[in-house]
């Protein structure tokens, strides 16, 4: 928040203006979610300006409740795979001010005392996880309600995303000539198998807030591999400050190691009260300057393609792979089926004790409805 009231002020100063926000965050698991919330006032219309998951983008895009930002000077700044990440129906519905990237947060020193190598592939991180296991660690991977998806996310689309056929193959998807589940399937069996193992509690994980519940455990270094996005490596309350030797890598995959992005998006109500105004401030705080102002704050990965900013050597590892062009989309508008927020609850009902045929089935069920809506 302090990078983003920087830029605000940038905007204010420029504008004569005043920029009023709301932050909503829940107290426990059972509250409304950031999502519910921010559905709810954008169709009643209260806000002229959202900050949005993916999820919620996607769906608020599709209903015409958001405007489409194209026309933005700031726009030509932005990377492509920004642009594709949050065009719905033709319309860029979202901009981000920073690329979420999530990642392994590793323990390096806890692998070097049992002399493991960073894992690359999904059977050398569960070879891993059993060494960990057999010497007294209890819980290898520390997980919450939310993240385990990325394991998922970096299996089902490796190849997807790091093919010459990404567009013939989300069309597939998006046609239903091919399923959803045919992808997600490899991945719900590896957390299946890691739950099974005994090296993600996954009754416990359940009950978890990002980073509150497990967060606690990987500092105190009994635990050795939990997940985050970029940014918690730079935060003190998150895990900017550590007792060992932090590494951030990517998920095991059959392609090796794989970053997760998703993204979120500033969007601007479609019938926002205050329009013109609304989208002055968004042309100050997404042009480059603010963006610079942005990232160097808070040590981030710019939407813009022309502000780059060193990171802390612990992120350097995921920062390689990123800027190689190599990782999986965890949302993407120009898929049907929304992925992030679907994705998410479906790992829940595996962590709760559902099967894997179980879980391909709502998948199934999803895609089916989604190609049923299409059709009228």
């Amino acid at each position: 928040r302090t990078a983003f009231d920087k830029t605000v002020v940038m905007a204010e100063e420029q504008l004569g203006l005043n920029v009023e926000y709301n932050t909503y965050t829940s107290e426990n698991y059972q509250e409304k979610s950031y999502d519910d919330v921010g559905l709810d006032r954008i169709r009643n219309h209260m806000d002229d300006l959202y900050l949005l998951n993916p999820d919620v983008l996607q769906k608020t895009g599709e209903e015409g409740l958001l405007l489409d930002l194209s026309g933005l000077d700031c726009v030509k700044n932005l990377r492509e795979v920004v642009k594709s990440a949050n065009t719905v129906d033709g319309k860029l519905v979202g901009i981000p001010q920073e690329v979420v990237v999530y990642g392994l947060f590793v323990n390096k020193d806890m692998f070097d005392a049992y002399g493991l190598d960073l894992p690359n592939t999904p059977d050398e991180f569960l070879e891993c996880c059993r060494v960990f296991k057999e010497n007294g660690i209890e819980t290898p991977v520390g997980a919450n309600r939310w993240w385990l998806e990325t394991f998922v996310f970096a299996q089902a689309y490796a190849q997807l995303y790091n093919g010459d056929d990404t567009e013939e193959a989300i069309e597939a998807l998006n046609s239903g000539e091919r399923k959803y589940s045919d992808y997600m399937r490899q991945g719900f069996e590896y957390v299946k198998e890691m739950i099974d193992r005994g090296y993600i509690d996954a009754k416990t994980a359940l009950t978890y807030e990002a980073i509150e519940g497990e967060g606690a455990d990987f500092l105190a270094q009994k635990t050795p591999i939990v997940m985050a996005y970029w940014g918690a490596a730079n935060t003190d309350t998150a895990y900017g400050k550590t007792d060992f030797n932090l590494q951030v890598i990517g998920f095991p995959s059959e392609l090796g190691q794989m970053p997760v992005v998703s993204m979120t998006g500033m969007s601007v109500l479609e019938n926002a009260q205050h329009r013109e105004d609304t989208l002055d401030v968004l042309e100050i705080i997404l042009s480059d300057e603010a963006l610079r102002v942005y990232a160097e704050t808070n040590k981030v990965i710019s939407p813009s393609k022309n502000v780059e900013v060193e990171c802390i050597p612990a992120l350097k590892p995921l920062n390689d792979l990123v800027n190689e062009g190599t990782y999986v989309l965890a949302s993407n508008a120009g898929m049907e089926v929304e992925q992030w927020g679907n994705t998410c609850l479906i790992v829940r009902e595996l962590m709760g004790g559902a099967s894997v045929d179980e879980c391909m089935a709502m998948f199934d069920k999803l895609q089916e409805e989604t190609l049923k809506s299409d059709d009228n």
